[in-house]
């Protein structure tokens, strides 16, 4: 099964929690949760705080420590299946669009900076040749 996305995750992740709970007959901790379905337990927070928040899990903090629970697991049917392209893509593509147009901004300063530079040096050549022929 893949798990690369919040649905599968949170599917699986609740099938964990009552595993557990069958194996010990008791609320598993998160890292219960983690070592049985071979979670890192940064990811196992991670996964645990975004189905928190979705109502789909509960934790609850005891003597022994935070012991989770599966609140309603019809929710996880709400969480679309298919991830968006990340955000992380979307913010590289922003960057990407706006360096351009700095770099386009850059090209048109430096070709009128040339453009006066070029312009001045005719005025100046101008009136250089004026001064001369007035001294001549």
């Amino acid at each position: 099964m893949k798990t690369d996305n919040l649905y599968s995750s949170a599917h699986l992740f609740v099938a964990a929690i009552r595993v557990c709970e069958h194996q010990k007959s008791a609320p598993p901790s998160i890292d219960d949760v983690c070592r049985l379905i071979s979670f890192s337990l940064e990811h196992g927070n991670f996964i645990c705080k975004q189905l928190k928040e979705l109502e789909i899990i509960e934790a609850v903090e005891g003597p022994y420590g935070v012991r989770l629970s599966v609140k309603n697991h019809i929710k996880i049917e709400d969480i679309p299946r298919e991830e968006k392209e990340s955000a992380l893509s979307d913010e590289l593509a922003k960057f990407k669009e706006t360096q351009k147009s700095f770099a386009k901004k850059i090209e048109s300063f430096t070709a009128k900076q040339k453009e006066k530079k070029e312009s001045l040096f005719s005025d100046i050549e101008k009136k250089l040749k004026k001064e001369l022929d007035k001294t001549l």
